[in-house]
Order: structure tokens, then C-alpha cells, then sequence
């Protein structure tokens, strides 16, 4: 009887957690609604802010723009969005094993800093070499606690700020592009320094009128857009992790729907077999009273 009491102890647990798993995945879906609402609005205005922007700096000199400046890749800043809590399957782990694969590749020969943006990155890096706050909110994953774009605008404002000061020469976001609820793309995506759109393996040319004056524009429009870019990364990102821990928690509830179904198949076959094995026992007895 023991062992059927173990396995009702088992139906109840994970009925239990199937429970939460569900609910879980039913927040998620309304949360994805939103965020999906969100970034499908500003994406469209974000790449047309980002096609400008490249096109621009195509037309500037070295001199002209201070986020256009190609340098020796000596210092590299990696802002890895992640998010700030777990269960979202892989979400998390494709992002921080991405910036691993670029510190062994692509940056190898270089000193390389982490800015944490999500907690799960802030965790892996903040007892590293790699992870830096400097000019930072100590906890700079807090953007998450409330997503605006002034909040977005101050991270990317100490970005910027820190590369025209020569403390980095190249600035990369690492985040989840969001594609579908189901689907979620990793991409490493250069920040700073601006680089001019590619077109079939060329420089784009679009000429542009300049109104105001060309200097007015580099530092107006360039700042923007770089803003936009970061908030449009957060976006995306938010996103992907709605989407990735919705399915999770649908495969979670699969999997303890799946399992309930299968310890209610061994706790009859055993409660079957105790019914027999009593049964057994009381026609021994009836038998051995006979004779």
C-alpha cells in the first residue's frame, strides 16, 4: 500500500505543477500580445531611422562624425540583452553562449566588457572580468522594470558617450529578434560605429538634401536613431521572452499531462495487483480452512 500512496503523493505533485505551468503560459501569451503589438509597431520606423542613418554616414567624413569613427577593435563593448527572470527555455543560455563564441572568435585578441541588460546576463558576468558597470546604473537590467523609451535613451546616451571618449572601439547588441511566438531569432548586431548600408556588395548612394545644416543633423539624427535601435533591441527582446517562455510552459504542461497519464496507468495496474493479491489471500485462507 505504500507504494500507492507514493504514487497518489506523485498524481498530486504533478497535477500540481501542471497547474502552474498552464497558468504560466496563459500570462505569457497575454503579455505576448502586447509586447508583439509593440515591437510591430516601431520596427517598420526603427529600420527606415537605421537605413537613414547608414546612408548618412556613408556621406561623412571621418571628421564629420564621432559615431562613424572606424578604429583598431581594441576595446569591444558587448551589451547583452537577456531577460530578468527564467523558465523561457534556451532564451537566455543562446544569448550567453553567442557573446562566448564572439570572445573566442571575432574578439579574441580583444579586451571585451559585458554590459548586463536582463539579470540572467548580469548573473553569468558580475563576478567576471568581463562585466562592467562603469558610468551605469549599478543594476542597469532594472530597465526592465518599467521599459520606456527614457530609459532606453539614458543606457544608450552612456554608450555613445563612452565610445566618443575613445573607452571603446566597437559597441555590439546581442538579443533574441522576435519572429514569431514560437520562433526566436539570435542576433549580434553592430551598435557603434555606424557603418554604411551594404547593397549587393556595395555602398548604397542615396544623395540627401541637407536642411538644416549637415552639422545639425549629425547631432540630432544620429543620436536618435541610435536611440531608437537600442529601445527597438529591448522591444524585440521582451518579445522573444514571452514567446519562448510561452512555449516552454505549453511543453511543461504537455510533458505533466503526459506524465499524470502514465502514473495513473501504474497506480491502477498496482492497485490491481494488491486487489489480487488479497483476493489470493482469502481464497488460501477459505482453501486451508476446508481442509
Amino acid at each position: 500500500m505504500a507504494n500507492l500512496k507514493e504514487i497518489r503523493l506523485r498524481i498530486t505533485s504533478v497535477n500540481s505543477t501542471m497547474q502552474i505551468t498552464s497558468a504560466m503560459k496563459m500570462v505569457s501569451a497575454a503579455k505576448l500580445k502586447r509586447a508583439q503589438d509593440a515591437i510591430t509597431r516601431m520596427r517598420p520606423y526603427a529600420e527606415k531611422m537605421q537605413e537613414i542613418l547608414s546612408n548618412l554616414s556613408s556621406s561623412l567624413d571621418a571628421s564629420e562624425g564621432v559615431y562613424s569613427q572606424q578604429r583598431d577593435v581594441k576595446n569591444v563593448l558587448v551589451v547583452a540583452i537577456t531577460s530578468n527572470r527564467g523558465l523561457c527555455g534556451g532564451f537566455n543560455n543562446n544569448v550567453i553562449k553567442e557573446i562566448r563564441n564572439q570572445m573566442r572568435g571575432e574578439f579574441e585578441n580583444a579586451k571585451v566588457k559585458v554590459l548586463s541588460l536582463g539579470k540572467k546576463a548580469f548573473d553569468v558576468y558580475k563576478k567576471t572580468s568581463h562585466h562592467t558597470v562603469d558610468g551605469f546604473n549599478e543594476t542597469p537590467y532594472a530597465v526592465f522594470d518599467k521599459l520606456t523609451y527614457d530609459n532606453s535613451s539614458a543606457i544608450a546616451e552612456m554608450v555613445m558617450s563612452q565610445f566618443a571618449a575613445g573607452k571603446f572601439d566597437k559597441v555590439v547588441l546581442v538579443y533574441n529578434k522576435f519572429k514569431n511566438a514560437a520562433s526566436q531569432v539570435i542576433v549580434s548586431e553592430q551598435f557603434l560605429p555606424v557603418v554604411p548600408t551594404q547593397v549587393a556588395g556595395k555602398s548604397s548612394q542615396t544623395d540627401y538634401i541637407f536642411e538644416p545644416q549637415k552639422e545639425q543633423i549629425i547631432d540630432e539624427l544620429i543620436p536618435r536613431t541610435l536611440k531608437v535601435q537600442l529601445f527597438k533591441a529591448l522591444l524585440d527582446s521582451v518579445a522573444s521572452e514571452h514567446g519562448a517562455r510561452m512555449t516552454a510552459m505549453h511543453k511543461a504542461t504537455d510533458n505533466a499531462g503526459a506524465m499524470v497519464k502514465e502514473l495513473k496507468l501504474n497506480y491502477n495496474k498496482a492497485r490491481q495487483a494488491a486487489i489480487t493479491g488479497e483476493i489470493l489471500e482469502i481464497v488460501a485462507g477459505a482453501e486451508s480452512l476446508k481442509g
